[in-house]
């Protein structure tokens, strides 16, 4: 099971800037990596993310673009005036991501939001993935760590810890959905 860990600080109050930490047990940075630098298909990784297309470059080289996308509905409002036509209602979220750097051998990448509906006006984060090793009392175990950092202006109808816990969430939903594929047989 993946565990976030959360160092943060309001290092100047015009940025808002944040560190997320998942582990991902019995699994080596090698078999992630490449998971997670395929810029391209965050959807099959990122938890609400439904759509996840290329806009322009090639996936993995800096300067290439993405869509990210998560569309959510609602049901109708109950109004007793008009039961007849209830319609639900659609809202997508939505941000273009320029990859701005990727280093395969220290296994991060970095990214800048260049447009959004979501009120960012300013937004860079790296991702790394980092092995480690544990040594318990009878065994050795082995694992990775995705490490999460960025630095945004504020964004607009999110308080700093808001957006913190939105992001630790993804990331732990992101390292789950990663184990599952890649342990599959420590499934219970």
């Amino acid at each position: 099971m993946a565990m976030a860990t959360e160092e943060s600080s309001k290092s100047q109050e015009s940025k808002w800037e944040g560190k997320l930490c998942a582990e991902l047990e019995g699994i080596s940075a090698e078999h992630v990596w490449p998971l997670l630098a395929d810029f391209f298909n965050l959807h099959n990784w990122m938890p609400g993310i439904d759509t996840c297309q290329p806009l322009e470059g090639v996936s993995g080289q800096p300067g290439c673009i993405r869509y990210c996308a998560k569309t959510t509905t609602s049901p109708p409002a109950s109004s007793s005036e008009s039961p007849a036509k209830e319609e639900i209602t659609a809202t997508t979220m939505w941000a273009n991501e320029r990859l701005v750097a990727i280093d395969p051998v220290e296994r991060s990448l970095s990214y800048v939001v260049t447009e959004n509906n979501m009120g960012i006006k300013s937004y860079m984060a790296t991702m790394k993935v980092l092995q480690f090793s544990k040594v318990a009392a009878a065994a050795n175990s082995e694992g990775c760590q995705i490490e999460w950092t960025f630095v945004a202006d504020p964004v607009e109808g999110w308080t700093f810890e808001g957006l913190l816990s939105f992001f630790e969430s993804c990331l732990q939903g992101m390292a789950q959905k990663m184990e599952d594929v890649l342990c599959p047989s420590t499934k219970a």
